[in-house]
């Protein structure tokens, strides 16, 4: 076995070592504390009447599956929206695409409700996917004209900042209270989620990421090169199209659940490709999503813990954690182009 190939899965393994802690501590931790023993007894499906089973199968455990989800959705975005851009500071949420989703999930939300109708799950995916690829679309437009990468950046932070100034007002003036709750939503938190969205979820996040493991070998390719990918027959229009979709999707459906959790689609491909120097998109795309899940599910853990029985938002720790990560991979990267 290559020293790559060990390495690879010496980082495969401590993520998903660090994923089962993670869920472990957010099962038993909270304002009920549970004993490991305990947990283990629910989980095997003994005194399942009892209120800790009610806690851990009600609330955590849906709460834990859909933030590793979106974690895992989010992180494999940003790594084919870096693969697309062929830059590693590019991100669902640097580039404004998480804010457009969450722009247009208030939006219609707050139609739906007005009309005293409801907006189901599958609404709410349709309309960030709607959003995010318009945010998408933006983005391209600017990248056809500007070259300069931290332009596209600026401008990506631009349109972020104006969907999500329009996203407050829409809730600031919103006279249902239902509307006026979306405020913590748009903070982006997994609070309130249970099965039905988890698994909801899961249809729309785990076909995607198949299909992103399917197209390995030509994105191996594009990542050489557009010309070197075009002389193996790869069809680079359809494979731009494919990737932006891919991305779009994955960071539509964990924005319609969660809202915008910042930081996570940036800074964790980084850190995996680093950690495992492998930059083949078979061996990345897992753990890139093992990554990001245990990330965010730790993020969201200490959003629960750190001032309870106060919650924060899963998005503000995020922040606060990976923020400094994206800070010095930008320092870096500046440093290497001057050397």
């Amino acid at each position: 076995m290559k020293r790559k190939e060990k390495r690879w899965l010496a980082v495969l393994f401590l993520m998903t070592a660090a994923l089962l802690v993670c869920v472990f501590w957010n099962l038993s931790a909270g304002s009920t504390k549970i004993g490991a023993g305990r947990i283990l007894e629910i989980l095997a499906g003994k005194e399942a009447d009892s209120s800790e089973a009610s806690v851990i199968l009600k609330i955590r455990l849906p709460r834990i599956y859909c933030a590793m989800l979106a974690g895992g959705a989010l992180s494999v975005s940003g790594y084919l929206l870096q693969t697309f851009f062929a830059n590693p500071i590019a991100g669902p949420y640097i580039l404004g695409i998480s804010s457009g989703a969450k722009l247009f999930v208030a939006f219609v939300m707050i139609a739906f409700v007005a009309r005293g109708a409801a907006l189901s799950s599958s609404a709410q995916v349709l309309a960030a996917f709607a959003g995010a690829l318009a945010a998408a679309g933006f983005v391209l437009l600017i990248s056809a004209r500007v070259k300069s990468m931290s332009v596209l950046v600026v401008c990506g932070i631009m349109i972020g900042y104006i969907c999500s100034a329009v996203t407050d007002l829409l809730v600031t003036f919103a006279d249902d209270s239902n509307i006026v709750n979306l405020h913590n939503w748009s903070q982006g938190s997994f609070s309130g989620l249970n099965m039905t969205d988890a698994a909801l979820m899961a249809a729309f996040i785990v076909p995607t990421v198949a299909l992103a493991l399917l197209l390995s070998k030509p994105i191996g390719a594009y990542r050489l090169g557009e010309a070197y990918a075009a002389s193996l027959g790869v069809n680079v229009k359809a494979l731009r199209a494919a990737l932006i979709l891919l991305s779009s999707l994955l960071t539509a459906t964990a924005t319609a659940f969660a809202g915008p959790i910042s930081f996570v689609g940036i800074a964790v491909p980084h850190l995996m490709k680093n950690a495992s120097s492998d930059t083949r998109p078979l061996s990345l795309i897992p753990v890139c999503f093992i990554g990001g899940a245990a990330v965010t599910l730790a993020c969201d853990g200490l959003a629960r813990t750190l001032f309870a029985p106060t919650e924060v938002a899963a998005s503000s720790v995020s922040a606060v954690i990976l923020a400094p990560v994206v800070i010095v991979m930008m320092l870096r990267r500046k440093g290497a182009r001057r050397d």
